[in-house]
């Protein structure tokens, strides 16, 4: 129990649960922002308490035997006076007992561990930035341009002055050759001569700057905003899939507000958290909490409960959409002279900005700073396809040197007479100095025997 100041002044039995940072036990003494709250709330209304945290550890629901559970029905049953806890405001629970107005807003939102939502990187995310049209346009733009330059160094005579004697350096292969040279920003063979050509040229690398600029740019927001791509960003991403299970606390208004609610994709939630109730439904904040981290499990509850989680937890995040917004407030019973005293209290509070300190003192966290001080290097999954095509024309390169070579072999057969095997066969020691070290080797170890 926790007494409040105060000897003489009017004493109130209040009734919380545990949640952090709500209330919590530190040092056999209970802290935490409902606490900082009735603190502020006694000084100003001027009453001693005494805090008892409720016995069966729930909120307050109906049970089936028609009586109420938690913090509600210890104010039925008088046991408390009030109930200052993260206690959700509803028609149901506004029948029984009597609310203040609200001093926390919230909604119902999804918890999630990040790498269980994740979008896996495809193997070719390099080509991510651009779309297939623009990629499509980026292909013919090229083609095109390859082959005017290979047109207009045909016909302009500067560039082609004596066709019978002079070599037309821009040949097509040439012409494909120059304009990928243009897209990795290097200067290659052969050089324009004509005034057409060169302009032809001049705008295909203004073109390709441009590209290049544009595709950086957004490969770079890509790669930042990776993590904050979720594929479960609604509760409709969240019924459609199959990996995670869902599911809320036992009992709570958050259940409830599913099973009353004339939404498909809210029945939808209820249907399968009813089913499954003995296991996706949990007992307590930190059980669901827990399960999260460990285990494909989301859970569905308070958003501001959830902002926390992921604020204490760098590893847990919380899905974008909130619904069925609502507000924590102070129940008492009906009838309580003490009702309106709260509510213009709580009033006062937001007016002066109180309550808004307190919600920056219990929520601060230090994963958003941890975030971005923390470097983390660039996952391989992101240029796995840049790794691979660098690899395949690597192999193609060798290959193609191969065939060349063996041309050149077959070609030389015919004349000295000898088998395509071995005058392939010498080519290449010749090229990779195979028969000049063997040569030398040799001749040391006859120098040896000497």
């Amino acid at each position: 129990d926790l007494r409040g100041p105060g000897e003489g002044l009017p004493a109130l039995t209040v009734t919380t649960i545990l949640e952090d940072p709500y209330v919590m036990v530190r040092s056999a003494e209970l802290e935490g922002y409902c606490i900082d709250l009735l603190k502020a709330l006694a000084s100003m209304l001027h009453f001693s308490y005494r805090v008892k945290v409720v016995g069966d550890g729930r909120y307050g629901a109906i049970s089936s035997t028609g009586n109420w559970t938690g913090m509600i029905g210890e104010i039925l049953r008088q046991e408390a006076d009030i109930a200052v806890a993260p206690l959700t405001v509803t028609s149901a629970r506004e029948e029984v007992v009597s609310f203040t107005t609200p001093f926390l807003q919230t909604g119902i939102g999804i918890l999630l561990r990040k790498d269980t939502v994740s979008q896996e990187m495809s193997f070719f995310h390099f080509l991510a930035p651009f779309s297939k049209e623009t990629w499509t346009g980026l292909l013919f733009a090229y083609v095109l341009t390859c082959f005017c330059l290979f047109l207009v160094a045909r016909l302009s005579p500067c560039e082609w002055n004596e066709p019978k004697n002079e070599e037309n350096h821009f040949t097509f292969l040439n012409s494909l050759w120059f304009g990928a040279g243009a897209l990795a920003l290097q200067g290659v063979t052969p050089r324009p001569k004509a005034l057409s050509v060169r302009v032809i040229a001049a705008v295909w690398w203004l073109f390709t700057i441009a590209l290049l600029a544009a595709y950086i740019a957004n490969f770079t927001a890509l790669l930042s905003s990776g993590s904050e791509q979720l594929p479960i960003q609604t509760f409709e991403d969240l019924v459609k899939q199959r990996k995670l299970e869902f599911g809320t606390l036992d009992g709570s208004s958050t259940f409830y507000f599913f099973k009353n609610s004339k939404n498909p994709i809210h029945q939808m939630i209820y249907e399968y958290m009813d089913k499954r109730r003995d296991y996706v439904l949990v007992k307590t904040y930190q059980e669901a909490v827990q399960r999260v981290m460990e285990s494909n499990y989301a859970f569905i509850g308070e958003s501001i409960s959830q902002d926390l989680a992921a604020a204490r937890h760098c590893d847990l995040i919380r899905a974008p959409e909130v619904i069925g917004a609502r507000g924590f407030g102070i129940a008492t019973t009906q009838a309580s002279p003490w009702t309106k005293k709260l509510s213009i209290a709580v009033l006062k509070l937001r007016e002066s900005g109180d309550l808004d300190y307190l919600r920056h003192k219990w929520w601060e966290s230090s994963c958003l700073h941890k975030s971005r001080e923390r470097w983390s290097p660039l996952q391989p999954q992101a240029l796995g396809g840049l790794f691979l095509t660098l690899a395949m024309g690597l192999a193609l390169g060798v290959i193609a040197a191969v065939v060349e070579l063996s041309n050149k072999s077959r070609h030389a057969a015919g004349h000295v007479k000898k088998s395509c095997c071995s005058i392939f066969t010498e080519e290449m020691c010749t090229r990779l100095r195979i028969t000049e070290n063997a040569r030398q080797s040799q001749e040391a170890s006859g120098r040896a025997n000497a």
